[in-house]
């Protein structure tokens, strides 16, 4: 079990009193166990920025527990302070997840010195798998290469989620960093790119509600080297996956996605919140299609 394939970013479903939905989320994570190849708890997609330390701590547990030996598990443990992220990282450990997500400490927007330092201290600490996260958009902070080079001389820095939305980068990181480096694809509309350039991993919050559509694409772009029935998947896919990463309501898309496939899930928390009727209504008409396919 590796990084490789289809990585689904969990949602965390909130009750109408704004609580986190448990037994929702441990039903949802057990039902996308044996259609996709990973899950992650406490990634952007779960709103982990809007979750306490405590509430964070009991979604690892809950997935843990719901699909734990049933599928590749990764813990998002990102948080503003290297404190925080090993007390985390120990935390997820415990319940038995076998990977970590790790990105930039947002907001903090340390020097590449200083997150190199962060990284290493999480590595001497934790000693997992760790996919790294780079989102500059949402950290404030790049994982610049001479950062990438020092980390890839550790095993346990086995992959990369590139979420920069820079294809100029994916070319650089596919030509500069191949054999050393699994990237994954964090920029759902960009998808088709990342498989021709040989990604074999995708970390994709659309496959909440749309498991199926998501290991159909990689399995014809990254397995079987068809590109001509991945263009056809993917210009199905397409539009859903715009909407997601360029109307900046990518969460609330992905939550009223799973509504539309039978799981309600509840709003995000504010200051984040729905999607208007129109919103919702267009949305449906592209997505309802799709899930007649799904099982």
């Amino acid at each position: 079990m590796s990084f490789e394939g289809v990585h689904t970013p969990l949602v965390t479903p909130f009750k109408a009193d704004g609580e986190i939905d448990h037994d929702l989320l441990g039903k949802h994570a057990a039902n996308l166990a044996g259609r996709v190849s990973g899950l992650g708890v406490g990634g952007t997609t779960g709103e982990y920025y809007a979750l306490s330390f405590e509430e964070r701590v009991a979604t690892f547990d809950t997935v843990a527990q719901a699909a734990g030996g049933k599928t590749y598990l990764t813990a998002g443990i990102n948080a503003t302070t290297t404190r925080e992220v090993l007390r985390l990282g120990q935390e997820a450990k415990r319940a038995g997840l076998q990977a970590l997500l790790v990105a930039a400490p947002y907001y903090a927007q340390p020097t590449q010195d200083e997150l190199l330092a962060h990284l290493l201290k999480v590595d001497d600490a934790l000693d997992m798998p760790i996919m790294l996260y780079n989102f500059p958009a949402r950290t404030g902070t790049e994982i610049s290469d001479g950062v990438l080079e020092k980390l890839l001389e550790r095993p346990n820095f086995q992959a990369m989620k590139e979420s920069t939305g820079d294809v100029a980068h994916l070319h650089h990181l596919a030509t500069h960093f191949k054999d050393r480096l699994m990237f994954s694809c964090g920029m759902d509309d960009q998808a088709l790119e990342f498989f021709a350039w040989g990604a074999k991993s995708w970390v994709a919050g659309a496959s909440n509600f749309l498991p199926e559509a998501h290991m159909a694409l990689l399995d014809a772009c990254a397995n079987k080297g068809d590109f001509t029935l991945g263009r056809k998947l993917m210009a199905q896919l397409l539009p859903v996956l715009e909407l997601l990463e360029r109307s900046g309501k990518f969460i609330q898309y992905v939550r009223y996605g799973c509504e539309l496939a039978g799981l309600p899930v509840g709003v995000a928390r504010a200051p984040l919140g729905g999607l208007s009727e129109e919103e919702r209504g267009a949305f449906a008409q592209l997505v309802k299609p799709m899930l007649g396919n799904a099982r």
